[in-house]
């Protein structure tokens, strides 16, 4: 099965440049946790929830001024539109992801696939990877 069966294409993105206060709005109209940030039509980073909260607000950063590049996740991994289901399980639980932009040839970005994507469509990898994905990382502090 390939990515493009279970992805949820034609994501929203935002622009690097865009404020955290504009960029958590989008996620709350959207009922999202992620949006892939894109700049000449291509992927320079992922900024969630969680980055905010913790990259910006714990530190005081005020989000009316403070922009998307500089929480965001930069040189986010992606996966292309040949991707298999299970070659992007191994990515995700490799390296600990819940979403992941998928890509056209072009390198523009196209979909994403996250955990719930996977679980939705009944891949049977999906709880493992959950429980692989979800084990404590050492804090970076």
């Amino acid at each position: 099965m390939r990515i493009t069966d279970v992805m949820t294409p034609n994501p929203e993105t935002v622009q690097p440049g865009a404020t955290l206060q504009a960029a958590a709005q989008r996620m709350d109209a959207l009922n999202v946790g992620a949006l892939p940030v894109v700049e000449d039509n291509r992927v320079v980073g992922v900024l969630t929830d969680r980055d905010i909260v913790v990259r910006s607000t714990a530190v005081g950063q005020d989000p009316r001024t403070t922009k998307v590049a500089e929480v965001m996740t930069a040189e986010p991994r992606t996966v292309t539109v040949n991707a298999t289901v299970l070659e992007t399980i191994r990515m995700m639980e490799d390296q600990q992801l819940r979403r992941v932009p998928v890509l056209d040839p072009t390198g523009a970005v196209v979909g994403i696939v996250s955990l719930g994507d996977l679980a939705a469509a009944g891949t049977p990898e999906a709880a493992d990877a959950l429980e692989a994905i979800s084990t404590p990382a050492e804090p970076d502090r």
